[in-house]
């Protein structure tokens, strides 16, 4: 069978090994190729000393402006010598009062932490032990695939929400008053919206949960969705260090400089066996979020650098000046020759 001429073409341009030519292959595509002048260099340098510099000063002076209370209490409150016996017994009364003194006058809303060292939530285990589509469909109950050891309960029916990281969901709590007067908590939007919308469904409730042979953190209202149980929704948003704090709620009102807050707290969360440690913090707010050094501190020595590199080379340029070249023999800047086909 023989082919015409226009097939045998046809074949031959598939079978030819001979690279096809582009402008994107040859890099030919527009481009922007600046000159690297003194100049530009020095300018350029400047241009990000000068506007860093000031960035970084504000986020300084806004971090130390924020108020911040921490009070570790997972020591002095336990009283017996064997602290994994003491917080294991359900028997014992695990509450706690502490008093804290304010220093400097706190503007509402005042944010509440509880902060964890030496808890590894990024663990790989640990972090696989859910199931995002059992949090988030009534119908997917059931699906308990990675969330071994907490799948199912003693009787073998599906535990919701499964996983060790719903299981080891934080059980500290903390009632405050100030100079002697209760102090309501607000504990509502402490969550991501993005999460209770998306990740935890509305019509699924907890079944089954803290009732295995194992022995948890907090239990979950039975009669509340999980989009609503926002202190599970704070918790399963992994942290990505052990060291990590976490929103408990807020306090709306202000608080006065050398005003007494009073914390009764109820110890009931496990850190001592696998030496862990726990602490309150008490904190107000600004532009840039909580206290956070390390972003001025950043920008700062960032434009410094850029302010000092600017006036070396203008030194430098001063004093050893050098004849630029003439740009028009530039590849880029030459008309360039039509390709061969």
């Amino acid at each position: 069978m023989s082919m015409s001429g226009s097939e045998t073409e046809s074949v031959a341009s598939r079978r030819s090994k001979k690279p096809k030519y582009s402008k994107f292959t040859q890099q030919e595509l527009p481009a922007c190729k600046p000159l690297l002048t003194p100049g530009i260099v020095i300018g350029a340098f400047s241009l990000i000393g000068i506007v860093f510099v000031p960035i970084g000063l504000a986020s300084l002076s806004a971090s130390q402006d924020i108020v911040e209370l921490i009070d570790r209490y997972d020591a002095e409150c336990v009283t017996a010598n064997d602290k994994v016996g003491f917080i294991q017994d359900t028997k014992t009364d695990k509450a706690c009062t502490r008093k804290i003194t304010v220093p400097k006058p706190m503007k509402g809303p005042v944010h509440i932490y509880y902060q964890l060292e030496n808890f590894y939530q990024n663990h790989r285990r640990y972090v696989k032990s859910r199931n995002d589509k059992q949090l988030r469909l009534k119908e997917a109950a059931s699906t308990i695939t990675n969330c071994e050891p907490e799948a199912t309960s003693e009787d073998g029916a599906p535990i919701v929400p499964c996983g060790l990281i719903a299981w080891s969901l934080f059980n500290d709590t903390y009632s405050f008053s100030l100079n002697k007067k209760a102090v309501e908590v607000n504990k509502k939007n402490i969550a991501w919206d993005s999460d209770k919308n998306k990740k935890f469904g509305s019509d699924v409730f907890p079944s089954n949960f803290q009732k295995g042979g194992l022995v948890g953190g907090a239990k979950l209202n039975e009669k509340l969705p999980l989009s609503e149980q926002e202190d599970l929704i704070v918790w399963m948003r992994t942290a990505a260090l052990p060291t990590f704090r976490k929103l408990y709620g807020r306090i709306e009102t202000d608080i006065m400089a050398s005003d007494e807050i009073t914390v009764v707290i109820q110890n009931n969360y496990n850190t001592y066996s696998f030496g862990g440690t726990k602490a309150l913090v008490l904190s107000t707010t600004s532009w840039i979020g909580g206290r956070n050094n390390f972003i001025g501190v950043a920008y700062v020595a960032i434009g410094g650098i850029c302010l000092f590199l600017a006036m070396g080379f203008v030194v430098l340029y001063v004093l050893k000046p050098r004849t630029l070249g003439d740009p028009a023999y530039l590849s880029w800047n030459k008309e360039n020759p039509d390709h061969p086909n």
